[in-house]
């Protein structure tokens, strides 16, 4: 058979491209495909084949190869090596992505984007110096570069430089949204004296839980009316606070109109700052100031600032263990979450040393796929699986509120118990754990004298951590008293 012609090939590569611009995704792929099948060599095609496979498809092997194909072929384009590396990074494979990144800086090292990719991989695998490097010279290239000022921020607020953190923080774009949707301007720092303000969720249901404590010191300001726009798990819940004037369920036309202004919760300690800056010079705040926060603008919180429910209360204390230490358990989070596999433990059997603790109550509020591991445990260890029950934030709290103590991975509900004034003790992951935690603590600025953090080591071992748990869970029933 002869070969396809070499311009035929390029038209197949041409149509791909066109396919992808019309989100065609099957027929580019099948496109690319028939190019490679008559110009094996094609290095473009192997590049975009693998680009639609990594991105689109997932199917992270056959992308790798190609990807390598391509380089062997054309070594010399620099974005071949740059979604080589964003390939080898998502796999954790650090030093291999270092690797293909430096390649593609290499190749162009005046582009922003490759000096902030690198960046990444320094940050992810906790090389904080080298990271900051990196990430400052893509800001000098691109001082708009929104990835690069936000990787920054995550590093800033991760090592307790608020300030800066805070202001770089800004570069994110999880609002996006609501810039849109909105016919009333952002809140940026202006007096809200008799003004109406309507706070945003962002992101999680425990960023929601955790920031909403700015509320008070927002509505101190003389704002007429605040409101909250919230997931609506979290509305109920958010009802129970009383600088909230309204809580408004989120839905694509909430709100629309009828405030003086909006904003991002998690823009609050930022905004705080501006405000508290602007009123002490009487001149407006300026956005990207690197000078202190004052404590209240960081990690303001008067505990508790969330109740739960006396209904909700009377109703699950009919479900909870009468006597023993009432420890609730909650080791898996949402599974959407990027670094869920971190941070999440792939089965409750791995909490099993926490059984031999005598004079414990154990009770599930792990909803999803875990709750069924709860369920299939209490065979061997009682257990109060209420997870499947649970219908909302507001039942969460009506329980932790009742326990003596929550175990939990980083969660919504560690936010939940901390707000609520009740004592947790987290479990964190040594890769990405979450910047709000820091690096070292054994406890945390945030909920102050509630939260206990028990690290994982750089090897990313859960074993040790559970024997801490247990040893701790030992001490901690030999110190309450009986009865």
């Amino acid at each position: 058979m002869q070969p396809v012609p070499e311009s035929s090939a390029q038209a197949l590569f041409q149509r791909g491209q066109e396919q992808i611009q019309r989100r065609d995704y099957a027929g580019a792929q099948r496109s690319l495909r028939q190019a490679l099948a008559s110009q094996p060599g094609f290095a473009q095609a192997s590049g975009m084949l693998a680009y639609l496979l990594h991105q689109i498809d997932g199917q992270l092997d056959e992308a790798e190869a190609l990807y390598r194909s391509a380089i062997a072929q054309a070594p010399r384009l620099p974005h071949l090596h740059m979604n080589l590396g964003t390939l080898l990074l998502q796999q954790e494979r650090f030093s291999e992505a270092e690797a293909a990144y430096a390649n593609a800086l290499t190749l162009e090292p005046g582009k922003s984007e490759h000096w902030s990719n690198l960046g990444s991989v320094y940050l992810r695998s906790q090389r904080d110096a080298d990271a900051e490097a990196c990430l400052r010279q893509a800001i000098a290239l691109n001082p708009g570069s929104r990835l690069a000022r936000f990787n920054l921020s995550y590093l800033q607020l991760r090592n307790q430089h608020f300030a800066e953190g805070w202001a770089l923080f800004e570069a994110r774009d999880w609002y996006a949204r609501f810039e849109q949707q909105f016919d009333f301007p952002r809140w940026q720092g202006q007096d809200l004296q008799g003004r109406s303000l309507l706070l945003c969720l962002e992101a999680g249901h425990g960023d929601v839980i955790q920031f909403v404590r700015y509320a008070t010191l927002l509505k101190a300001r003389g704002t007429r009316q605040l409101s909250l726009l919230c997931h609506p798990a979290l509305a109920p819940l958010m009802r129970s606070m009383p600088a909230l004037d309204q809580v408004i369920p989120y839905s694509p036309g909430a709100a629309q109109s009828g405030y003086d202004y909006w904003m991002p919760l998690l823009s609050a300690p930022y905004q705080l700052h501006v405000a508290a800056a602007s009123a002490a010079t009487g001149t407006p705040g300026t956005p990207g100031t690197t000078a202190a926060l004052s404590a209240p603008a960081m990690h303001y919180a008067e505990l508790p600032y969330l109740t739960a429910d006396a209904a909700l209360r009377a109703h699950w204390k009919t479900q909870l263990p009468a006597d023993g230490l009432r420890v609730g358990l909650l080791w898996q989070g949402n599974p959407e979450f990027e670094f869920d596999r971190s941070r999440s433990l792939p089965d409750l059997q791995l909490l099993q040393p926490l059984w031999s603790v005598a004079g414990v109550q154990f009770v599930s509020l792990q909803t999803g796929a875990g709750a069924l591991q709860a369920q299939t445990c209490s065979a061997q260890q009682p257990m109060h699986c209420l997870g499947p029950q649970l219908r909302d934030f507001a039942d969460s709290a009506a329980i932790i509120a009742q326990l003596d103590l929550l175990i939990s991975v980083d969660s919504a509900n560690a936010h939940l118990a901390g707000a609520l004034g009740k004592p947790c003790w987290m479990l964190l992951p040594h890769f990405m754990c979450d910047w709000r935690w820091g690096r070292q603590r054994s406890d945390s600025h945030w909920y102050p004298g509630l939260l206990r953090l028990f690290r994982q080591a750089p090897d990313a071992r859960w074993e040790p951590v559970i024997e801490n748990l247990r040893a701790a869970l030992a001490e901690r029933v030999q110190a309450t008293p009986a009865g």
